[in-house]
């Protein structure tokens, strides 16, 4: 009777553990979907500043564009009540080049918030579960 009674405990022990490491599997699986969804999440972030960096970026070389083109405007400009025609005319040109200048270092600012397009805090979350993992496996 006594080796019945052992062999049922030894299934039930089976059939519990069995049972754990389904569930333990289906956890793991839920766990990393929502790894996966916070990486997603946080990618499309990085990509939205990198779209607002890129944007700036390209508003500064149309400004630059229209310092140029200011630049020729600004010759035949009727200044030279007050300034010499070339004085007005650069000053003007430098006005445009300073806007043009802020929008990039803005653009850039944006840009490099954005890169290294890598889900940092993710894989930080990631880590932090397989250490939890590690620390259950060994109690």
């Amino acid at each position: 009777m006594t080796g019945t009674m052992d062999h049922r405990a030894v299934r039930d022990e089976r059939h519990s553990v069995g049972e754990l490491v389904g569930q333990a599997t289906e956890q793991l699986s839920t766990l990393m979907r929502q790894e996966v969804a916070l990486a997603k999440e946080e990618l499309a972030e990085k990509g939205r500043r990198a779209g607002r960096g890129g944007g700036l970026l390209g508003a500064a070389g149309a400004v630059a564009y229209a310092g140029f083109l200011a630049l020729a405007g600004t010759g035949a400009a009727a200044l030279s009540l007050v300034l010499p025609v070339w004085a007005a005319a650069l000053i003007v040109t430098g006005v445009l080049f300073a806007i043009a200048a802020v929008l990039a270092a803005v653009g850039r600012g944006q840009l490099r918030k954005a890169a290294p397009p890598t889900p940092e805090r993710t894989l930080g979350s990631v880590r932090a579960d397989v250490e939890e993992i590690k620390e259950r496996a060994h109690r």
